[in-house]
């Protein structure tokens, strides 16, 4: 596959050309639909309020909200203009707005009014008193010294903050002609977009994403799953996070599909979104696909639309997997498995390949890029079947992480080796299999125990809906491991006969010791599980 070189803006024009009639985007939510022709000129406009606004190139633009229209056009318009997109987690407080805004040096601030009953207008008048008495555009904060431009997504007059029509005004200012020289300054090498990473160990880090990384990582995705201009990906997963504007709006632009977008994840609205849309994709986490095909009214609705779609952020269990194929009919869905720091996607199962690899595996490196399993000590090959770090090289692997060279050097070797901490073996094909985080790895008196092993043979019995296994103090072996367990509703089961399920099937140390029943995991807004968080909750529940 040859790489592309185009920035995002170009990818969005090429389209609006070619299929300027195809629908680009529908809110089902709210009845909006924009053909590529519309998307392509809105985003012309947004792109030049930014410039009225005074962004130069190579500014920094945080934006903080759920999936909104205004978010998608942002993703684009500055991908014509050369300001970097700093996305910002939904679930932020206080504290890490500040945090985030000091270390990118966001000049502008994109928000919406608030999310799940946390009031974002509030949280940035807690970190930026200063806004009261600011003059808008010129904000003087001393906690936030690069901050000048807070905008609001809505027309709700607040002070210190544009409107979002006073900043779509901003637009008139700027003639074609200065759009389009700006337009033809950006290089595919340019960072284009700033990811903070979910700080699960340490301060997040924004990684630094170029045009050339994430068009080409979204091109070669939506290859991998056979998207045209004739598909309708259904999109529930957050913006914010590459899952969402990688694997979901690039991956669908890039192929003049139709993105159909759900704000936030709601089991029925997505549903309701693939029947009636008749999408062809579905992505999301494990944890989402495990909600709709445990709706109670999931046999309602009708996604025989559906051909294909992603499932990935976390481990994928093999039970859900068949079930998502066989119930949903996504006969074709895909396995993606990466990092924010690789674009995000490393390696993708193909949509044909043999039911055994798309459970078992999370597929095959992508075209154009390079994978290593090596001891993590001796940085030495491992042979073929024995587990290491995963390692990667190519054109997807971030420019660095912003303003934190150290941490740079510690992620990417001089030879240009993302190091990902992950724990992987590679079979005979080529295919890898993710066994988990070299943290994640449990010993318990000498023996190296992968959790993903245990979870996925718990999976299998009839009572469990999701499991997730890890590892805690013991006095004697060091570690033990505890199971948490997500009961299926109407399902008998108890600690014994999660242990009578295990016995003479798998070796006696890798039965929990400890088996613990709950509603709910601790998540990152992206749909990650926080596993260190239930370590913290099992020693509280665990004699030591």
């Amino acid at each position: 596959m040859t790489l592309l070189q185009k920035t995002v803006g170009e990818v969005l024009r090429d389209q609006a050309r070619a299929f300027p009639d195809r629908e680009a985007y529908v809110y089902p939510e709210h009845g909006i639909r924009k053909t590529y022709r519309e998307f392509d000129e809105e985003t012309d406009q947004i792109a030049k309020a930014f410039m009225g606004m005074g962004i130069e190139k190579g500014e920094n633009v945080a934006i903080w909200s759920d999936n909104k229209r205004e978010w998608l056009q942002s993703q684009f318009a500055t991908g014509k203009m050369g300001a970097a997109l700093v996305t910002v987690n939904t679930n932020y407080q206080a504290a890490e707005l500040e945090y985030l805004l000091q270390q990118s040096e966001a000049t502008t601030l994109i928000l919406d009014e608030g999310y799940k009953g946390t009031s974002y207008i509030d949280l940035v008048r807690e970190i930026c008193p200063e806004l009261k008495e600011s003059h808008r555009g010129n904000v003087q904060s001393e906690k936030l010294p690069f901050l000048k431009r807070v905008i609001l997504m809505t027309d709700r007059a607040e002070e210190g903050m544009y409107k979002w029509s006073e900043f779509l005004a901003h637009a008139e200012s700027v003639s074609d002609e200065k759009l389009e020289a700006r337009f033809e300054s950006l290089s595919p090498d340019d960072v284009i977009n700033i990811q903070y990473t979910s700080g699960t160990t340490g301060f997040p880090k924004g990684v630094m994403l170029t045009h050339y990384n994430i068009v080409n990582n979204g091109k070669t995705i939506g290859d991998n799953m056979k998207l045209t201009e004739e598909d309708r990906v259904c999109i529930p997963v957050p913006f914010f996070h590459c899952f969402g504007c990688v694997l979901g709006t690039l991956a669908a632009v890039t192929h003049a599909s139709t993105m159909v977008i759900i704000e936030q994840f709601e089991v029925k609205t997505v549903l309701q979104a693939v029947q009636d849309e008749k999408c062809t994709a579905l992505h999301g986490v494990p944890t989402m696909f495990i909600a709709e095909l445990n709706d109670p009214d999931f046999e309602k609705y009708d996604t025989s639309s559906l051909r294909t779609g992603i499932m990935a952020g976390s481990t994928c269990p093999i039970e859900v997997m068949r079930r998502v194929i066989e119930d949903m009919g996504a006969s074709e869905i895909t396995i993606c498995y990466g990092q924010t720091e690789s674009s995000p996607v490393i390696t993708q199962t193909r949509t044909d390949d043999p039911i055994e690899k798309r459970t078992s595996t999370v597929g095959k490196p992508h075209p154009n890029v390079e994978v290593r399993v090596v001891d993590p000590i001796t940085s030495k090959d491992v042979a073929v079947g024995e587990p290491g770090e995963l390692w990667t090289r190519g054109y997807h692997v971030m420019k660095g992480y912003y303003n934190n060279e150290e941490a740079t050097r510690e992620a990417i070797t001089e030879e240009g080796w993302l190091r990902t901490g992950d724990l992987a073996i590679m079979d005979t094909d080529g295919y890898i299999d993710i066994t988990g985080r070299i943290r994640d790895m449990v010993i318990r008196g000498g023996e190296n125990i992968y959790p993903r092993e245990i979870e996925e043979f718990l999976y299998k019995h009839p009572g469990v809906e999701d499991v997730q296994v890890v590892g805690v103090p013991d006095p004697k072996y060091g570690e033990e491991l505890m199971a948490w367990i997500i009961p299926k509703k109407g399902e008998e089961i108890d600690e014994a006969s999660v242990r009578e399920f295990c016995k003479g099937k798998i070796s006696y140390y890798k039965i929990p010791r400890y088996i613990k029943f709950t509603d709910a995991y601790p998540m990152t807004a992206s749909g990650k599980i926080m596993k260190f968080k239930l370590q913290e909750l099992a020693k509280d529940k665990v004699d030591v």
